[in-house]
């Protein structure tokens, strides 16, 4: 099963490449970010048409998260990330695709930091630990996936000096995201690509595409069931080079068959 994530910055304005990439990688599950629309809005025929079943968590002119399903309908599981009843962002989503429990999450910017904006980020990762903790013993693979807005190390960005004062680098940031790997999750593209600078997203500013001055913060996390079954995981880097893109590329894993009992 290959699984995706992709932060389109505007479902609607990128729709067309966002199916052009569809057709060519055919992911079984894709998670989407910023889809940037209520959830009226979305192009849900134009996705089944392309041969995907959808689910939506939309917002007006800001976040928004999407499950797509190959050739089938995902089953919704949980709608909002729980712990905050107040919290009126439209961020995570779960569903069932495929014996596969699938959260997607737009895990906030944090920036101005300090500042309300970062409390609040923080507060969401408190959240996301908590709900990554209850699943993570279950018996079915399960991933977390999506834009994290976290650079987990150095390695992870083109110029680590520059982004010290940032909120996707802060050393609160980074220490919760390793806490929450060291959790007892597979941070599936770095298991299949150590030691390499892999980015998930270039500016559109200072030219920093064709500089390949690029960050990692899109992650697809694994469960110990999941992690017992993959096999690679790769960054779709040419979407990003296209006319019109999205400042992310598409990150995917690949997960081979579970073991049969004897």
């Amino acid at each position: 099963m290959k699984i995706a994530t992709f932060n389109v910055n505007s479902v609607r304005a990128r729709l067309p490449a966002l199916l052009q990439w569809l057709q060519e990688s055919q992911p079984d599950v894709a998670c989407l970010q910023e889809l940037k629309c209520t959830d009226d809005a979305f192009p849900a025929e134009a996705i089944r048409a392309a041969g995907y079943g959808a689910l939506w968590h939309g917002q007006k002119a800001w976040n928004g998260v999407a499950i797509l399903a190959r050739g089938a309908e995902p089953i919704e599981v949980q709608r909002g990330l729980p712990g905050d009843a107040a919290d009126g962002q439209s961020r995570y989503l779960e569903a069932a695709v495929g014996g596969v429990l699938v959260a997607c999450l737009y895990l906030p910017n944090g920036n101005p930091a300090p500042g309300p904006k970062f409390d609040y980020k923080l507060a969401w990762i408190e959240r996301l630990a908590a709900r990554a903790a209850a699943l993570r013993g279950r018996e079915e693979p399960v991933v977390l996936a999506g834009d994290f807005n976290i650079i987990p190390t150095e390695l992870d960005v083109y110029k680590p000096e520059s982004w010290v004062d940032d909120a996707l680098f802060r050393p609160e940031v980074r220490e919760a995201f390793r806490t929450l790997v060291g959790s007892g999750w597979t941070d599936a593209l770095r298991a299949t690509h150590p030691g390499e600078a892999v980015y998930t997203f270039w500016d559109y500013l200072r030219q920093r595409w064709p500089r390949n001055a690029g960050l990692r913060i899109d992650h697809l996390l694994l469960n110990p069931a999941a992690a017992r079954r993959l096999q690679k995981a790769g960054v779709d880097r040419e979407v990003r080079g296209r006319p019109q893109p999205s400042d992310h590329a598409p990150v995917w894993v690949v997960l081979g068959p579970g073991r049969r009992a004897a």
